[in-house]
């Protein structure tokens, strides 16, 4: 089988680094107001991302520049002089939603490969074949594909590369064509700064306008109705099934603006998701336990699998958002020491997510760190900070690294159950 190339989110640096350690093959990432996720932008600056690309080619893998906003005319003098200082710095490719900033990108960046935005919303071979015939290496298909309209693309175009997206949210409108914030808050979603105004809870009425009758329409008494909630994409259960048909090239993971955790446990759970697929050793109840434990709005699978008239299962109408079934309680950032994110007191039992495979265990005076079931954990005795100082409880709040009786991977995570 083929082995698609598997790319995460790098919403900052520490993100970018927590994907690579944790598996990815590529990570995808920009700086300014090009990018469409401008928050995200805003976490890098020039600096920062130069040393996020050479972190990522130092140890083999592949950076994209998402530089897939809608610019206008006022803007593209300091979008031609951003595409330079993008070339300049050495990426493996840029990911641009217009045609027009495509060609601009050719002129400027002859030697960046061009993919194709999702925002383009390439749905068809005759779509497919005219961004390629104009210099697209890759492009990223419509979220409302189906596998099979990507087989007779990959049919017709077989040095096209496919990649689709395998997690994370959903947009409420048409691959992210939408004016919703744009009316409510001047936020323009296809310019990098969405507010998210679908996720909000609304008030419906119903009016009979022969008796002048008025309803309202609730679905949760004080909560509201959550009429355009979509649920997270969750494609594990099936990339099995997706590899064996030998068509995708990348599978990516939506989230830039998402937690280190999310970035950790996504990344590891479809790197080892894909592995198995090609070992044999697929497991869909592991992939979908894991995935739980991140913060969602509910799963689906979407449009790739099934059309959208044949379920009725992509909305979320009751919340905005459900917690997982874990909670982050600590980070190693140094591998001597973890930071609280969460409350920590002396003899709590607490899993251990690393990047990399555990095998000593250890008991010391600072605690005990050993396996259980096929999985490993912590038990702190005494919380000792850096600077010797002891604590009856660490909190999220506190920004004192503590202790741990052994070194651990950096970017290790610990959660509990909740």
């Amino acid at each position: 089988m083929n082995k698609p190339e598997l790319l995460a989110p790098a919403g900052n640096l520490e993100k970018l680094k927590i994907a690579i350690d944790y598996g990815a093959d590529a990570v995808y990432g920009g700086v300014s107001h090009f990018s469409l996720r401008v928050r995200s932008g805003k976490e890098f600056n020039l600096d920062t991302f130069r040393e996020g690309i050479e972190y990522v080619h130092k140890r083999g893998k592949k950076i994209y520049v998402t530089i897939n906003g809608f610019p206008f005319n006022s803007q593209l003098k300091l979008l031609r002089n951003h595409i330079a200082q993008m070339r300049d710095l050495n990426p493996d490719g840029f990911i641009i939603s217009t045609p027009g900033v495509l060609n601009l990108a050719k002129e400027i960046a002859p030697n960046i490969d061009i993919h194709l935005s999702t925002q383009a919303n390439v749905l068809n071979v005759l779509d497919a074949k005219f961004y390629f015939d104009i210099g697209v290496k890759r492009i990223i298909t419509a979220r409302e594909i189906s596998l099979k309209d990507i087989e007779e693309i990959k049919k017709e175009l077989p040095d096209l590369e496919v990649e689709i997206f395998v997690h994370g949210s959903m947009c409420f409108a048409y691959s992210g064509r939408c004016l919703i914030s744009s009316l409510q808050s001047g936020r323009v979603p296809n310019r990098g700064s969405c507010a998210n105004d679908c996720r909000f809870p609304y008030t419906l009425y119903a009016e009979n306008e022969e008796t002048g009758t008025l309803f309202k329409i609730v679905e949760d008494e004080g909560v509201g109705t959550y009429i355009m909630n979509a649920k997270d994409l969750n494609l594990a259960p099936h990339i099995e099934d997706i590899i064996k048909l030998g068509i995708v090239d990348s599978m990516k993971i939506e989230g830039r603006t998402k937690s280190s955790y999310y970035t950790a446990i996504t990344t590891k759970i479809y790197r080892e998701a894909i592995d198995d697929a090609i070992s044999g050793n697929f497991r869909r109840d592991y992939y979908i336990s894991e995935l739980n434990t991140t913060q969602n709005r509910g799963f689906t699978d979407g449009y790739l699998i099934h059309r959208p008239f044949q379920k009725l299962d992509t909305q979320s109408t009751f919340d905005q958002m459900l917690m997982g079934t874990h909670q982050v309680s600590g980070i190693v950032l140094e591998p001597e020491y973890f930071m609280c994110k969460y409350s920590t007191y002396p003899n709590d039992k607490i899993e251990i997510i690393s990047p990399a495979p555990l095998s000593d265990e250890v008991e010391n005076e600072f605690g005990k760190i050993f396996q259980e079931d096929g999985k490993w954990f912590y038990i702190p005795y005494k919380l000792v900070a850096k600077d010797g100082r002891e604590w009856e409880s660490v909190h999220s709040g506190n920004l004192n690294p503590i202790k741990l009786p052994a070194p651990l991977p950096i970017h290790t995570f610990f959660r509990k159950g909740i």
